[in-house]
């Protein structure tokens, strides 16, 4: 009788712990996600307020100014469904290429080849992430529609 005791007190006492690592660990990620959505927002104003100084906005500014944009809603998915959207690196990865392929004329041709080659390959890889998401995703179309296909029983 005592050692089931023992056991119940050691489960109880391990649940608890459990639940206590969980917040901590989902404070922490909310921490984090606030400190690096204002870290992109102070960047981005920043960089703003430079091109207003200067007076005009290029295409390298403009396209910098997405790339704030695709990491601000990288952070607010990460923060409403806890899930990091990759396809969103991807996105970020092939505008910061493409800001270094706007400056063409500092580029050697090769360098210019290799760049555009990663771009393409960095959109196949969002296609097949997205295709990926659609035919396998947990309790997707997919998944549904084979639930409706079996035979009840």
């Amino acid at each position: 009788m005592e050692l089931k005791r023992a056991e119940r007190l050691g489960e109880r006492v391990e649940d608890t712990v459990e639940r206590v690592g969980d917040r901590l660990v989902r404070t922490f990620q909310l921490l984090a996600l606030f400190v690096i959505g204002g870290t992109i927002v102070w960047s981005a104003v920043a960089d703003y307020l430079e091109m207003i100084e200067h007076g005009s906005a290029g295409i390298h500014d403009i396209l910098l100014l997405f790339i704030y944009l695709e990491l601000g809603a990288m952070v607010g998915i990460y923060f409403q469904t806890n899930e990091l959207p990759v396809e969103f690196l991807l996105y970020v990865t092939i505008t910061v290429i493409t800001r270094t392929l706007v400056e063409v004329e500092a580029l050697s041709e090769e360098r210019i080849i290799i760049l555009a080659v990663s771009i393409l390959v960095l959109a196949g890889a969002a296609l097949l992430l997205r295709y990926g998401a659609s035919r396998f995703q947990k309790g997707g179309d997919a998944e549904k529609a084979k639930e409706e296909a079996a035979p009840p029983g």
